[in-house]
């Protein structure tokens, strides 16, 4: 299933900022960065959980915000892009 993760760290403090490094990390592993706290990510339902609960035991739920969207398997027509960043196909190899 295709997924959108956002999440707003509070990083006024050291420990903030370390929450953000490791969240942002986690992310990487799983999806790809669209924008700086946005992450597009094709998983299964097992993976997602995974995610999920790594990700939960990171942040602080007194100052940070996590999202999770569900866009499923046909995301194709929910997603939109405009402007000059070049878009990429989630389910395609990505060539690094």
């Amino acid at each position: 299933m295709f997924v959108l993760i956002t999440y707003d760290i509070n990083t006024e403090d050291a420990s903030g900022r370390k929450r953000l490094r490791q969240i942002a990390k986690q992310c990487v592993n799983y999806g790809q960065r669209v924008q700086n706290s946005v992450f597009e990510c094709m998983l299964d339902s097992a993976q997602c959980k995974l995610l999920q609960t790594k990700l939960l035991s990171i942040m602080d739920e007194t100052k940070d915000s996590l999202r999770f969207y569900y866009l499923g398997k046909r995301y194709e027509n929910k997603v939109e892009h405009f402007g000059a960043r070049q878009t990429y196909l989630p389910e395609e190899p990505l060539l690094l």
